[in-house]
């Protein structure tokens, strides 16, 4: 595909100038909530490997189960080089994130004795690391997967009034998607009033934050199915009175 193209060429006149792939593995969050496929992540995953390039993945947004999977890249059976974690490190709780890294690039820091010296003055934080171990305890039991399994389906079902209507040319709505727990709105333009949706949705019990052209969820693995419906039911509320 394009993205693929576009690394391939950039890595083939430029890999030499170039110390790390970065890229957010089958979701890419803020940039706006796109899915895509695992053949393009082991297609990244191999020119990296061929141009002798670091990949850094940014599970932050999709770790620990929010995809359907632990993380996003065991998807597309790809390992990187260096992986960022954090928010449902602690379950949302405390400020954590982590960084992971191969043998190799550890030992690459690391040799002759040197030690990677970078880190906040609280990294490491007993408390934050208490949390996470508890976090992490939770997430191995496994219950999480039919959880997310669950979400997944509740999503799609209560996002799918949204949809515009093949032909209508006077719907709001580009598309709706759904992977795993993240369920996405895509408007065919941006919010027009940031403010005052938001404000409507408080009014209709929920908390929903939109930004640009997306009104999206990312709820948590223990909400049950009729607290999503209140999230969902708001949504597409809003969407068919042409609130957004």
């Amino acid at each position: 595909d394009d993205c693929v193209a576009g690394a391939k060429a950039l890595l083939e006149t430029k890999g030499d100038q170039i110390a790390a792939l970065i890229v957010e593995p089958l979701v890419q969050g803020a940039g706006g909530m796109r899915f895509y496929s695992p053949e393009t992540l082991r297609a990244l995953r191999a020119l990296c490997d061929e141009h002798g390039v670091l990949m850094i993945l940014d599970e932050i947004a999709t770790g620990f189960g929010r995809t359907g999977s632990m993380f996003a890249c065991d998807r597309a059976g790809v390992v990187p080089d260096i992986m960022c974690v954090g928010k449902a490190l602690t379950g949302g709780y405390m400020t954590m994130g982590a960084t992971l890294a191969t043998d190799e690039v550890g030992e690459g820091v690391s040799s002759g004795g040197g030690v990677f010296m970078h880190g906040p003055t609280f990294m490491g934080n007993p408390l934050a690391c208490a949390v996470a171990g508890a976090s992490l305890d939770l997430l191995a039991s496994g219950a999480w997967r039919e959880r997310v399994c669950n979400i997944h389906g509740w999503l799609e079902a209560g996002l799918a009034p949204c949809v515009t209507p093949a032909g209508d040319p006077h719907g709001l709505v580009e598309d709706v998607r759904v992977f795993g727990a993240i369920g996405v709105v895509e408007l065919k333009r941006p919010v027009r009033d940031m403010a005052a949706l938001q404000a409507e949705f408080v009014a209709r019990g929920v908390w929903i934050r939109p930004f640009g052209k997306l009104v999206y969820l990312m709820p948590p693995f223990v909400m049950s199915e009729a607290e999503l419906g209140e999230l969902t039911t708001a949504i597409c509320g809003v969407v068919r009175e042409g609130l957004v």
